[in-house]
């Protein structure tokens, strides 16, 4: 099949490698401008354009989608395939080519429809999630459903954990349910739409006023980005895995404070900080970074 690839991430990489292994003819790729991606490096391109430029795929990068429509409608392609692209589409793209656009969205919609669906699921303590093939319309993440993967989401499991085995499923669904689409007509979503809001790293403080359980979520939700993060002492620390104990005495008298074993009281439970990366240093098992800070309980802001 002919298709024109949208996409900017290592997600979408993966996949658009993934089609073109599998002899899908790919008339164009269209990612995000080359832009910096660290605070001192210098612009780069997005990892959709290196690896269209490793196999040989002609490329744009667009400051909008739409400045490239008419290179869209005339490359061939009968479908679109839309992964992460990082922009919303107007019309005038999705209606460039006949059959339309095919998004690969992470989650099972309409439960969070937006930006940040792994994330989103994994705070708000979701014991499942998925990927669907949704065909692109006007709303934001509104369109009708081809097909749906679902898997559970495992009890330890980070954002970015999590992220990997979805990319893996969705690349699967869409080599798998590709070359049937332009023949199918989606099926409505139904139900009650939730939306996942871009993320804040003020929603990744880890306040001990809330649950123990509340604040595992919140450090699997942050891993790998934002990262979850406290204010110990004056000094804001991430804190990248914690596990969660229910037995409230174990730090009798450290509600607010970490003591020697890195527990955390909080408002239920006990959060047990297992790696966390203080500012400007590598990240290192809680128990490391304790050992150079002798005393008593250390106090969390």
């Amino acid at each position: 099949m002919r298709i024109v690839f949208f996409g900017t991430p290592d997600d979408a990489a993966s996949m658009l490698r993934a089609l073109h292994a599998a002899g899908h003819d790919i008339a164009l790729v269209v990612t995000q401008p080359d832009r910096r991606r660290s605070r001192r490096g210098a612009s780069e391109p997005s990892p959709v354009k290196r690896a269209a430029t490793e196999l040989g795929l002609p490329v744009r990068t667009p400051q909008k989608a739409g400045e490239v429509s008419g290179e869209i409608a005339a490359s061939g392609a009968t479908l679109g395939v839309v992964v992460a692209f990082g922009q919303l589409l107007p019309a005038r793209v999705f209606e460039a080519v006949p059959h339309g656009l095919v998004n690969v969205h992470f989650s099972l919609l309409p439960r969070w429809r937006g930006a940040a669906p792994v994330e989103r699921a994994v705070l708000a303590g979701d014991e499942e999630t998925g990927v669907c093939l949704m065909r692109i319309e006007a709303g934001l993440d509104t369109g009708p459903v081809f097909a749906c993967r679902s898997t559970a989401i495992r009890p330890e499991e980070t954002a970015g954990e999590l992220r990997a085995r979805l990319v893996d499923l969705g690349t699967d669904l869409l080599l798998h349910e590709l070359s049937g689409i332009p023949e199918r007509e989606p099926t409505p979503q139904s139900g009650e739409p939730t939306y996942a809001e871009k993320l804040h790293v003020d929603e990744f403080h880890l306040d001990p006023a809330r649950t123990a359980a509340e604040l595992h979520r919140v450090v699997r939700g942050g891993n790998p980005r934002p990262g979850a993060w406290l204010t110990v002492d004056g000094e804001r620390v991430k804190v990248l895995r914690a596990h969660v104990d229910e037995d409230d005495a174990a730090v009798a008298g450290t509600r607010d404070a970490i003591d020697a074993h890195a527990r955390l009281g909080t408002a239920s439970g006990v959060l047990v900080l297992d790696e966390v990366q203080p500012e400007g240093r590598r990240p290192m098992s809680a128990r490391a970074w304790l050992s150079g800070r002798r005393g008593a309980a250390l106090h969390v802001e």
